[in-house]
Formats: C-alpha cells, structure tokens, sequence
C-alpha cells in the first residue's frame, strides 16, 4: 500500500491531510499560513510539519508516492505559480520547490481547481464524467472536469468562471478591476451588496434593516422565514446565478453543478431559487444538467490535492 498527502493552502491556514492510495483520508491537521516576507516561510513549515509527522509515526519515506498541493492563484500545468498576492507570492515553479524540500513528488494546481477535483472524486461529482464546480464564498470560484480530466487552461486560470461579466453597465470595479463580474452578484459580498442597494430603495420594513453588520446568512434566514424584502433580494441572486450557470453549461454541457461554498449552506432554497432561472438561460441540449451540494465540505481541496498526486505518481 503506498500513502500521500493533499495540501490544500489558505491565506490563513495550511490544511494538510494523510491519504492511502484508495483515497481513505486517514489523518489531517492544520499549521498556520505565515506570509510575512513575502510568504518565503510557507513552503518550508509544510515541509517541516510532513517531515514530522512521517518521522514521530516511523512511517518510512519508501511508502510516500507524493504530495498534492492546491494554492490561491493561477498555476499551470508544470506546477509554476503565476502571482498568489494574498500570499505575497509571484511567478515561481512551486512544484520543484516542494520537491526539493520535502523528496517527494509534487504536483500543484489552483485551489478552486483542485477542491473541484475532490467533488468529482470523492463528493457531490461521484459517478459523474463532466462536471462544473462553483464555489460562493467571500469570492466566487470553480473547477470544471471534462470528460474526466480537470480543465488547468494554457495559463492555470482555467474555469475562473467568477469573472465572466454579467453586467455591462454597473459602475463599481470587482477585485479583479473588471466590472460587472459574477463575483460581484454570487458571492456572500455580492449579496449583501445587492441587499444593501435594495434596501436603500424602500422604506418597506424588513427584519434586514435591524441586522449589523448585515450578513449573507441574515439574508437567506429571512427568506426562509418570508420576509418579503429578503425574497426580493434573493430573486435577484438567483437570477444572476440561474443566468450566470446557464452560460456555463451551454458551454460545458455537465451531468452535474456541484455548488460548495458558504452560500451553499442555504442549501435545497439555494437550488430551487436557481432551477427557473437556469432553464430560462441554458441552451436547451444542455437543460439536463442537474444540481447538487458539496459534501465534502472543507476536506474537498485535500481530496483533490491528494487526487493530483495520485494521478501523477499512483
């Protein structure tokens, strides 16, 4: 039986998660994410807390088939970063580095990407050939398998499905300097923000005007409850969600859209709100697409990490 790791490294925290090589996730832990000085630490801390871990368990390093690492940015196939500015990080073979550090194979990719991977092997994706992954979170990502195989693109920034724009006259820049992007409408900031402008336009009450700071879990539990402002703002979402994901699948034309994220904690109401919106916009071939929910919850981009190496040296 051969063993590997996934990786899957945060702004915040580094999730690190033991596997055999059927995919039985049999330890994990986290070590914190030290950017100071450009993140020139993170990458030695990973190899330190592998080593230790190996070490304090008598596990024989003969048994490591590699390691799978997903990272906040852009990353190609060759496993070269292309900027993690969260991270501090700028164009570097992240790969190689890794190797050297630790002697074992390495294979990289962008974190959505790779949390993507999970799904498909492990969760929401299980059975599945062609799948599309989203993420609503503080941001809005993806990863997207076609045919099996997950989708990097010629420069790491495949299935950046964030930045489509869905807005050509909106006048407030998103993160990535384009306006009117998806990340703007679909994410937990986006909500709020199409909260906030609905209700600046109405003196309606709403159980939304005592929340502070308000928050995209007040947004989806009023709606739950029928507040009639809350299900107005949430028609909005899952317009631009339903029209957003209907492009998507027109191109990819997936068995499933698996949706993770803490948006998808609303759950079932998530799915349902989107559904009319969605068959409104989608080319009709690609109508069968059917959604689900993430089940892996934070463990997906280990999954998926540990997936990479375990195709690259299993």
């Amino acid at each position: 039986m051969k063993y590997g790791f996934g990786i899957d490294l945060g702004g915040t925290t580094v999730k690190i998660a033991y596997f055999d090589e059927n995919g039985t996730m049999l330890d994990k832990w986290e070590i914190p994410t030290v950017t100071e000085n450009g993140g020139t630490q993170i990458l030695p801390d990973i190899a330190d807390s592998i080593r230790q871990y190996l070490h304090s368990r008598g596990i024989p390093a003969a048994s490591i088939l590699g390691l799978g690492i997903g990272v906040p940015g852009a990353v190609n196939a060759r496993g070269v970063v292309n900027r993690c500015v969260n991270l501090g990080w700028g164009v570097f073979n992240i790969a190689q580095q890794l190797r050297e550090l630790t002697g074992f194979p390495v294979k990289a990719g962008n974190d959505a990407n790779v949390a993507a991977l999970g799904e498909f092997w492990k969760g929401g994706g299980q059975g599945c050939e062609n799948m599309v992954f989203v993420t609503l979170g503080t941001g809005v990502g993806g990863g997207i398998i076609v045919e099996g195989k997950l989708l990097h693109g010629a420069h790491g920034s495949g299935a950046e499905i964030g930045h489509l724009v869905l807005n050509r006259e909106e006048t407030v820049p998103c993160n990535c300097g384009k306006y009117g992007c998806v990340e703007q409408y679909c994410s937990a900031t986006g909500i709020v923000r199409l909260a906030k402008a609905h209700l600046s336009k109405t003196d309606a009450p709403s159980v939304l005007r005592r929340a502070d700071p308000l928050t995209c879990k007040d947004i989806f539990d009023a709606g739950k409850a029928g507040d009639p402002e809350a299900l107005a703002i949430l028609d909005q979402v899952y317009a631009y969600m339903g029209e957003f994901l209907g492009n998507v699948c027109s191109v990819v034309d997936p068995d499933v859209v698996v949706i993770g994220g803490g948006v998808s904690k609303a759950g079932e109401m998530l799915l349902t709100g989107i559904a009319p919106h969605f068959r409104k916009s989608v080319f009709h071939a690609a109508s069968g697409a059917r959604f689900a929910l993430a089940s892996l919850g934070n463990d997906a981009g280990a999954y998926g990490a540990f997936k990479l190496a375990l195709d690259a040296f299993g």
